[in-house]
């Protein structure tokens, strides 16, 4: 699906562009997966699980802007990729036709600077334009500033998932299934 661009404030006045992916867009996203799986814990791959070749991610992004009820939004200042929200059907089945699932992260130096909120905002817009019902995603249970933003957004808790992902250290981390009606 195409957007945008739409042009935000952050908090610390600067300006975003919030617009879909591009082709031309895959070598920053890649880098971009690398960079954050290593930054947080909070994402589902290690940093050395990111092995997408620039063709795949091409026709990743190929296969979203072609897509009529998905969404790769990726936001930028100053024409630098600083994150990304996606929206994704759950199954291409008519039974979960109702259902899509949104996944958001950022660059850590710009979170807390009200982008993601926006970003979100937009995807779940767009989300309930194209006929989605509720949207879905799945957080680790000690994100609680994400958890926090999702709450304000009107996301419910709705599901628990013990020992969701095992660490490089051998610790676990349960995740959290949350859901907003649209």
């Amino acid at each position: 699906m195409r957007f945008g661009p739409k042009e935000i404030i952050d908090k610390n006045g600067r300006k975003v562009i919030l617009r879909n992916a591009e082709v031309e867009d895959a070598e920053a996203l890649i880098e971009y997966l690398k960079v954050t799986t290593g930054e947080t814990p909070f994402l589902i791959r290690e940093p050395d699980e990111v092995t997408l070749s620039l063709e795949q991610e091409q026709n990743f992004i190929k296969d979203k802007i072609d897509a009529t009820r998905e969404l790769m939004l990726i936001a930028t200042i100053d024409g630098n990729h600083i994150g990304n929200c996606s929206l994704m059907a759950i199954a291409p089945y008519k039974r979960y036709a109702h259902r899509c699932d949104v996944a958001i992260a950022l660059y850590q130096e710009y979170c807390g600077c009200g982008i993601g909120k926006i970003m979100l905002q937009t995807v779940l817009k767009v989300a309930k334009n194209v006929g989605y019902e509720q949207a879905e995603l799945e957080v680790i249970s000690d994100n609680y500033k994400a958890i926090s933003l999702y709450k304000k957004m009107g996301f419910k808790k709705c599901g628990h998932f013990p020992d969701n992902m095992k660490y490089a250290d051998g610790k676990y981390a349960d995740a959290d299934w949350m859901m907003k009606k649209l």
